[in-house]
């Protein structure tokens, strides 16, 4: 079925968003399936009235009152107060009740009137690459607060700009994570997904407050099919909690519908597996789950009836993981994988940069000095740098003026205490140390020992 959706432009989408329905064939969906689920609406609020019934549906008032007079005359609900234009109140029926029996028992989905999974598709195709590329100057923007190398970042903005994969490797604490999570701040704009998407008399909710964030400042000022939200481009991070399952349809048996896998969740933005290599499945097998879906950007989802269904791959996947590759994948994953890139650990010279930065975020007076005495005792236990570690010893730092009740400043003592709670340190009394400790804590308070 064409609608008038899969018809539109990507500047079409821009500026006027997704066209407002005129007609009940206009929303890709059966009239008997919109009938059905303002019916549920009816039921459960507690003054159903025409305007109250659209808001719930998220369809135009006019739509909404010829599906509430359909269910009139077919003797479902009844009209209780006639009053102005959006403001009839209706009632149950006892016919109506025996009718929500029958339909909660096949699908208890009752939120906002869904979309075709045509017209899910096209606009996910249609957005999914935003419309300015990115240049070096976005991707210094985007990774501002980051110290990487030109030649990262020069890769970093060509997997933004293709959209392809990414796979992310390195040794624990180098910024793996952080690099990651800011690839989505470099994709500009806000995209239009549906709440819900229908196949068949069967419900997918796609919405999710969790990883969505409407942009309300962003919708257009005219009429728009209010069953889209708009929201900024997703980013959607899983991580050692990922089982083989997640990646399917979760039905809930009691609710009677889906709710959309995190893949799903994620088109128009950024999916980050983390840790990877770590989840709860084996990365060959999560690999081989998604070899299709990287390499044609389309997904195959299985309902419970046993219809398959394909639904758009249209993310920016990246898998982080500081496992060694050949332990992760073979050459037939890896030759699908559109960039790989490693971060490495940093120079003396950008991890004094990283640390001035984070100490100036705290409020922090760092000197050359105290960079040096920390620059001396890496030499000294010939210690590996890592880019998270001047934002951890800050953290300890901070813990420990605190506790002593002191200014938030950076000494050499201060930061020995801060680097030995942080590497680790024997703590043993010197036994000079511990005979005075005890005669000082006695002489105080001879209760204490």
């Amino acid at each position: 079925m064409i609608s008038q959706t899969t018809i539109l432009t990507r500047s079409e989408v821009e500026t006027m968003g997704p066209p407002a329905p005129e007609e009940l064939r206009d929303t890709g969906v059966g009239e008997g399936f919109l009938c059905e689920l303002a019916l549920k609406h009816v039921a459960m609020m507690p003054e159903p009235t025409t305007a109250a019934i659209a808001d719930g549906l998220h369809l135009p008032r006019s739509l909404t009152e010829d599906i509430l007079q359909k269910l009139y005359r077919e003797k479902l609900i009844e009209v209780k107060v006639q009053a102005t234009v959006g403001s009839t109140r209706y009632a149950m029926l006892d016919h109506g009740w025996d009718r929500l029996a029958r339909l909660l028992a096949i699908c208890g989905y009752s939120g906002a009137a869904p979309v075709s999974l045509a017209d899910y598709t096209h606009m996910m195709r249609l957005q999914s690459i935003p419309t300015d590329p990115a240049s070096m100057e976005t991707a210094v923007a985007a990774f501002h607060d980051l110290v990487l190398p030109e030649s990262l970042l020069q890769t970093l903005g060509c997997v933004i700009n293709s959209r392809r994969s990414l796979f992310l490797t390195g040794l624990p604490g180098t910024g793996k994570t952080a690099v990651a999570e800011r690839i989505n701040g470099a994709l500009p704009g806000a995209i239009w997904i549906p709440y819900a998407v229908e196949i068949d008399g069967q419900i997918i909710r796609v919405y999710d407050s969790h990883c969505h964030r409407k942009t309300p400042e962003l919708e257009p000022e005219g009429e728009y099919d209010r069953r889209w939200a708009l929201i900024k481009r997703p980013l959607v991070i899983v991580g050692g909690e990922l089982t083989l399952e997640n990646a399917d349809l979760t039905w809930s048996q009691s609710a009677k519908f889906y709710e959309a896998p995190f893949q799903m969740k994620s088109n128009g933005g950024t999916l980050v597996i983390d840790d990877f290599g770590r989840q709860r499945v084996a990365p060959q097998d999560l690999l081989n789950r998604w070899i299709v879906p990287l390499e044609r950007r389309v997904d195959y989802l299985a309902l419970h009836t046993g219809k398959k269904i394909e639904v758009p791959f249209e993310q920016l996947v990246v898998f982080s993981t500081n496992l060694e590759e050949k332990d992760l994948s073979d050459q037939a994953f890896l030759r699908r994988m559109g960039y790989r890139a490693r971060v490495e650990p940093p120079t003396p010279g950008a991890w004094s940069e990283i640390f001035r930065r984070a100490a100036y975020t705290r409020g922090i007076r760092c000197d050359q000095t105290i960079l040096d005495h920390l620059l001396n005792k890496y030499r000294i236990e010939r210690r590996q740098m890592k880019g998270c570690e001047p934002r951890d010893l800050l953290d300890r730092v901070t813990d420990i003026c605190l506790f002593e009740g002191q200014a938030l400043e950076l000494s050499p003592q201060v930061l020995d205490v801060a680097w030995r709670n942080y590497f680790g340190a024997s703590h043993t009394f010197a036994p000079q140390q511990t005979q005075e400790t005890m005669i000082e804590r006695t002489l105080a308070d001879p209760l204490e020992l």
